[in-house]
């Protein structure tokens, strides 16, 4: 299958790469990037052409898909590009930066017909599966409360200080820092897994190591679920103990993800934790993008993947307004576009 890739801007970038050349199913072709150099330096790596024109990049002959490792504000126009070129594109999360966006975004890929991944795996490890599947059957009750965290030290780290990935602390192409970077995929999450949010009642965004001061490195929200469950979401560039994790907790007992799935059973007093096995994973990301083209993963799934990461857009402008605001807002995904 023959891929191009439009921008190596995201750090997640080597990873594709790593996993095309290690694939023999698999085969970049060209790469285009904004910055020139660092194109430059995909193509010598991958041993593939550098092209300096998007459309010229799309219009190639035999390409089968596009891989969008843009900052933020690229994803746009880019998913757009492969729209109107006719090529199937896997694109980095989030998904846009506005519900506008994420709304032209879902209209175009409606109306071109092709078919597109966003870049978001937590839901569907075999743990994650594991939880959902346990979650799903009852067997913990009313769900009454959860708690997922989604964090890493990137401040401490100093991830971003190279030319390359300093978009990340820029505000007009990162769109927010650490909770819009990682709480994307916390939102997500929760999205997926409990349903749609009605509302976030309080939230508290702000930088706490003055490492990237013009962005944030730590936020969380309190998400009201149309089920009425109440979560909270963090996520942090500033946390040193670990990366994620989901608590739920219902009327018939607690459930644990954080790698590995536990649940404790509630009698009237505190339960020991006993072990879940996971279930098979579903395909992620790129090989998510495969899935769906040869027809292991039905549209109608692809739809709802759609679905939720549109919604996880809505989610997280309303998390940041609530912060800005310290008003509760409340979130009304509908944009006029196909999938409403």
């Amino acid at each position: 299958m023959d891929l191009v890739l439009l921008s190596g801007a995201h750090s997640h970038t080597a990873g594709y790469l790593k996993e095309i050349e290690e694939s023999p199913d698999l085969r970049l072709v060209a790469a285009w990037d904004d910055m020139a150099s660092r194109g430059r330096a995909v193509a010598e790596r991958m041993g593939c052409e550098f092209v300096a024109d998007v459309d010229a990049v799309l219009s190639r002959s035999g390409v089968d898909a596009a891989i969008v490792c843009a900052d933020n504000a690229g994803h746009r126009p880019l998913v757009e590009a492969c729209c109107s070129a006719g090529v199937d594109v896997f694109c980095e999360k989030p998904m846009a930066l506005s519900l506008a966006d994420a709304a032209a975004m879902l209209s175009a890929i409606d109306a071109s017909g092709v078919r597109a991944v966003f870049g978001y795996f937590q839901p569907f490890a075999g743990a994650a599966l594991a939880a959902r599947e346990y979650l799903a059957s009852g067997k913990l009750g009313e769900v009454t409360q959860i708690r997922y965290r989604n964090a890493h030290h990137a401040a401490y780290g100093h991830w971003f200080d190279s030319e390359d990935r300093q978009w990340f602390t820029d505000p007009s192409r990162a769109g927010g820092g650490a909770f819009l970077d990682m709480g994307t995929h916390a939102i997500h999450f929760v999205r997926s897994v409990f349903g749609p949010v009605a509302a976030v009642s309080a939230a508290v965004i702000e930088n706490k190591s003055g490492v990237y001061p013009d962005v944030d490195d730590y936020g969380v929200a309190v998400l009201e679920f149309e089920s009425g469950v109440t979560g909270i979401v963090e996520a942090s560039w500033v946390f040193t103990g670990g990366p994620r994790g989901l608590e739920a907790v219902g009327s018939g007992g607690r459930l644990e993800l954080d790698g590995a799935v536990q649940v404790a059973s509630f009698d009237g007093k505190p339960g020991e934790m006993k072990p879940v096995p996971d279930v098979a994973p579903e395909p992620t990301r790129l090989r998510r993008l495969l899935a769906l083209k040869d027809g292991s993963l039905s549209p109608e799934k692809a739809l709802g993947d759609l679905i939720c990461c549109r919604d996880a857009v809505a989610i997280m402008t309303a998390c940041y307004e609530a912060a800005r605001s310290g008003t509760r807002q409340i979130i009304d995904p509908g944009c006029g576009c196909a999938c409403c």
